[in-house]
């Protein structure tokens, strides 16, 4: 297992730490499901961290997962030539998202808690859910340096390589301290309504020991954000982790290791050409016409489809439900695609995906 960041970033300040023990009250429970979610439970003492608070923890987990599809998503569709490097980079880190969301869901189930997905979808543009990185807008477009520099690198940066304000915590931090959690409560943990199979390179396995704990949550940290000690830990067909794969994308080079220190010298990897679908702005795409509201809702419908389809497989541990969501999801990328290939009135942009989960009928 590979060293950790410090876990003191993660702990209140000298006062809090050093009050008496004692139990999450249900206040500070329904605190954590706020906007600063994250940062309210990373306040909590180490040692008052039980199984309410890893089970508060791992929703907020389902949901940082979750969040950081729709976004890729519209870089790789946006993509001309699918078979370029950079493209084959994100589809790989987009199906390692899906991986890790169905490693959380196994995780929040083993210790007997059920996945809220459809209601807690996020809204784009907006913040990283749980109040991860605060400062942070993610927004959905399609591929540009802007994007990849501001949204994707900014994600999945880790806390080393970063020069942060107080306070801030990186998706590292968050599943440092979920880790240490399980690692001090060593909550029952119950293969009941997980699930397993292969998503992309991964499989996805019933978590049932402490150890499977810790090997899940470190790949996912590890797929992110590369070890505490290199980023060369790869995924797929040997690419580095997500955020130094984003980075060789907005500079145009492989990253190496020269005399020791890690820089973006290597081959060239040229950006690729991309839709121009411009963002997303905040409320949906104003008085879009008639062909353009059909997709639009053919898309959303789907997209809702999926999200209601996953949280049923784990709701009962249905497999099939997970297959069901797996082919929705394929059929998104066709609305997807015809979106960008419609100009915006303003003539330089298209449209493009919303991601916005439909009310029930």
């Amino acid at each position: 297992m590979v060293g950790r960041i410090d876990r003191r970033t993660l702990l209140r300040s000298a006062a809090v730490a050093a009050a008496g023990p004692s139990a999450l009250s249900s206040a500070t429970l329904a605190r954590a499901e706020s906007a600063s979610a994250a940062a309210r439970l990373l306040d909590v003492p180490g040692r008052c961290r039980d199984t309410d608070w890893i089970k508060c923890a791992l929703q907020i987990a389902v949901e940082l997962e979750l969040a950081t599809i729709p976004p890729y998503l519209c870089a790789w569709w946006s993509v001309l030539d699918r078979g370029s490097e950079a493209a084959q980079l994100i589809q790989g880190i987009v199906l390692d998202e899906m991986y890790h969301m169905g490693t959380v869901c196994n995780l929040l189930v083993a210790v007997g808690g059920t996945p809220r997905i459809t209601s807690k979808a996020p809204r784009y543009p907006g913040p990283l859910p749980g109040g991860v990185r605060q400062h942070l807008t993610v927004y959905l477009s399609g591929l540009t340096k802007q994007s990849v520099h501001d949204v994707m690198m900014a994600i999945e940066a880790p806390d080393k390589p970063l020069a942060r304000e107080a306070r801030q915590y990186s998706i590292g931090d968050f599943y440092t301290a979920l880790l240490d959690a399980f690692e001090q409560a060593r909550p029952t943990l119950s293969p009941q309504r997980q699930l397993s199979g292969h998503i992309g390179a991964d499989q996805l396995i019933v978590v049932d020991s402490l150890d499977a704990v810790q090997a899940s949550i470190e790949v996912v940290k590890e797929q992110g954000e590369g070890t505490a000690a290199s980023p060369d830990v790869s995924f797929g067909q040997g690419a580095p982790a997500h955020y130094y794969a984003f980075g060789e994308i907005y500079h145009e080079r492989r990253l190496r290791k020269i005399n020791g220190v890690w820089e973006y010298s290597g081959s060239a990897l040229p950006f690729p050409d991309a839709r121009p679908m411009g963002v997303v702005p905040a409320g949906g795409w104003p008085s879009p016409p008639g062909h353009v509201q059909q997709l639009l809702h053919q898309f959303d419908q789907t997209y809702t489809a999926v999200l209601q389809h996953l949280e049923s497989s784990w709701a009962a541990g249905d497999s099939r439900s997970l297959d069901t969501a797996v082919d929705a999801m394929r059929a998104l990328e066709a609305p997807a695609i015809a979106l960008m290939d419609i100009p915006l009135p303003e003539g330089q942009r298209t449209y493009g995906p919303q991601f916005r989960v439909l009310p029930p009928e």
